[in-house]
């Protein structure tokens, strides 16, 4: 089973990559929105190679065939991209794989697709965009740890203040954007995050990098 890094923020593209795995991130996720193909393709090649040269595991939203095409070894899905995905490709590719779910019927509908991950959310009201389920709460985060076997990833309007209460509950990994992409300083943010989760990153003996 693999162990993610307690710490995953969330960004839109590169630039913002370079910001944050300049401060020592171990784990970050690429979701790239509103670009034409040969911008994302472009993108996640970079981002590959950023990640390489930084240690940093980098984990690729949606885009499943760019990802094997620049050599990255994890991609996350939602549960629409999921439904049109081609598992086989991406298994054969070696690819790592993360599922979002939001209600029991789509934890269901990703444990079929054996991922390495699952993540929940949201977990609290979040404004990046608009939402057709409500805020999810501590509870469930319990009730998914009972039923998967590898890690289990909360998201959604989770701040540095409410971190210790989320792992608590049975997270053990956050995603994280808006209290990173909105913050006045999104670096020196990013460090205190880094160093709120230093236990739980000693703990962790991490996967393969990207």
């Amino acid at each position: 089973m693999i162990r993610l890094d307690p710490f995953c923020p969330i960004v839109p593209d590169t630039a913002w990559l370079a910001r944050l795995v300049s401060q020592g991130v171990r784990l970050i996720q690429l979701r790239i929105k509103d670009a034409d193909a040969a911008c994302i393709a472009v993108q996640i090649a970079e981002a590959v190679e950023l990640c390489r040269a930084q240690n940093c595991q980098l984990v690729i939203n949606d885009y499943w065939r760019e990802a094997i095409a620049a050599g990255a070894n994890f991609v996350h899905l939602g549960q629409d991209d999921l439904a049109q995905a081609d598992l086989a490709a991406i298994k054969r590719a070696g690819l790592r794989l993360g599922i979002s779910t939001h209600s029991p019927e789509e934890l269901t509908t990703a444990l079929r697709a054996l991922p390495d991950y699952v993540a929940l959310g949201p977990i609290y009201a979040t404004k990046l965009k608009p939402m057709p389920w409500a805020p999810q709460g501590l509870a469930p985060l319990a009730e998914w740890r009972s039923q998967i076997d590898g890690p289990l990833v909360a998201i959604g309007g989770v701040t540095l203040e409410r971190a210790a209460e989320v792992f608590a509950a049975g997270a053990d990994s956050i995603a994280v954007i808006t209290d990173i992409v909105t913050n006045p300083d999104p670096e020196a943010r990013t460090r205190e995050w880094l160093a709120a989760t230093a236990y739980r990153r000693s703990l962790s003996t991490g996967f393969p990098q990207s």
